[in-house]
């Protein structure tokens, strides 16, 4: 219920320096005064912090600083309470069981957003924006996060609902007092001209979304080759770190091994296959179906390849299977004789045992991938799947539109399509959002956020 009163601890589990448990909700305060002791006598007052005790009856569990917030200046706009204790697994649930056992009840997971979104403290961008910043593993992904934390987002929208309620009301304006004498002069003169500017606006809001989900949610990538090229040893030497079992015996790596690597902002999601070969051995055979599905599935396909060895028929192979994906050919083994017979004039030449060459390679990512973004000051990039989803229906309803008047169809047929235009910007939002969106939403939250 919206008038309870929740706690739940904010600050990640296990031991550190300090532990918050937080309340929110008008009893907040009331809940924190059967337990909490102070030297001080006065009233508490909004946005400051006292020194005290938490006490369970006459047994002292620890000694904290309470900070207070009194509505509506506050994240949720209730009155919220947040207890600094000392950091431990123990204390801070012993200190939430308090709060608990006086009247709060606990959070459910992003509850606390959850009610700064209803109350009307943040719209449906800016909460989604919160757990965009949790989330963010770069400093582009931490800019993106924050533009929709500052509203840019929201203001992106806005300003397209703007222009699409500005070509409807011209509508309904000569529906009611005819301004044209000829309604094919209203459509040729007024409502084409600006719902195409329209069109290009939601266009180029979506083709450049493509920089802000690659910024989000990564890359997919591949490390592919034959046994022993040294794929593994190429994800140890990205990730810096011995993650995959590195032998001179073909077929070691006989299953997926995934890691993550950030390069200039794009993050690498990357899979170390097992070699493709022909092969016997069952166990192996597994492991390569899935190293064929990972080439399948991924955006980004690194094909290593032994330059220390002539070009091998299971070379030729992965050449072809790899030839219609978006990939980075890796001479690998560049400290030894090169013996290949082969030229491959953009392959990037390295040694993942020396770790040569591997800023070349991540340049070349980088210039793959986010060439054309733009400085992020500058242009608002959508990277929230459900906002670039609400954008594309509200596009291709605004091409219906556009049809619709291509075709000399009555006004009021154009003015439906602009309207739901106008409804589906409106979701980005959360303004005509169902519960169960809500929810779902703030269900992918952490607890006590």
């Amino acid at each position: 219920m919206q008038n309870e009163t929740i706690a739940a601890i904010s600050t990640a589990p296990g031991i550190g320096a300090i532990s918050i448990v937080r309340m929110s909700g008008e009893d907040a305060l009331e809940i924190l005064g059967k337990f909490f002791q102070s030297t001080h006598t006065s009233p508490f007052s909004s946005h400051t912090i006292r020194y005290g005790k938490i006490m369970d009856g006459d047994q002292l569990i620890d000694e904290v600083l309470v900070s207070y917030f009194k509505a509506p200046k506050t994240f949720t706009r209730e009155d919220m309470v947040e207890i600094n204790t000392h950091g431990g697994i123990y204390i801070a649930e012993r200190v939430l069981g308090l709060c608990l056992s006086h009247g709060a009840r606990l959070a459910e997971n992003g509850e606390f957003t959850e009610r700064a979104f209803l109350n009307g403290r943040i719209d449906l961008t800016e909460a989604e924006s919160v757990l965009d910043l949790i989330e963010s593993r770069s400093e582009l992904s931490l800019k993106l996060a924050t533009q929709g934390l500052e509203g840019k987002i929201r203001d992106l929208t806005e300003s397209l609902r703007t222009r699409l309620l500005n070509v409807i009301a011209q509508i309904e304006v000569n529906i009611d007092y005819p301004e044209y004498d000829d309604v094919q002069e209203l459509t040729q003169n007024v409502l084409i001209p600006e719902t195409q500017t329209i069109q290009s606006m939601l266009q180029k809001i979506l083709d450049q979304a493509v920089y802000g989900q690659l910024i989000k949610d990564g890359i997919s990538t591949a490390i592919v080759g034959r046994p022993n090229v040294g794929k593994s040893s190429l994800l140890n030497a990205l990730i810096n770190e011995e993650k995959a079992i590195v032998t001179d015996i073909q077929g070691t790596t006989r299953d997926t091994v995934e890691g993550r690597l950030t390069i200039g902002g794009v993050t690498l999601n990357l899979i170390d296959t097992a070699g493709i070969r022909d092969t016997a051995d069952h166990v192996e055979k597994i492991g390569i179906e899935k190293s064929v599905k990972a080439i399948e599935s991924a955006r980004l396909v690194l094909l290593v390849i032994d330059q220390s060895q002539p070009l091998h028929d299971d070379d030729k192979k992965l050449l072809s299977m790899t030839e219609s994906k978006e990939r980075i050919i890796i001479l690998n083994k560049d400290d030894l004789p090169k013996k290949m017979n082969h030229d491959f004039p953009d392959a990037i030449p390295i040694s993942s045992l020396l770790k040569k060459n591997l800023n070349v390679l991540e340049t070349r990512i980088h210039e793959m991938y986010l060439s054309g973004y733009l400085d992020s000051t500058q242009t608002v990039y959508l990277s929230n799947a459900r906002h670039i989803g609400k954008f594309r229906e509200a596009l291709s309803l605004v091409n219906q539109a556009l049809e619709t008047a291509h075709n000399d169809f009555p006004v009021d047929m154009i003015e439906m399509d602009l309207k739901e235009a106008w409804l589906r910007l409106g979701e980005v939002m959360g303004e005509v959002s169902d519960n169960a969106l809500i929810d779902t939403l703030f269900s992918q939250f952490c607890l006590g956020k």
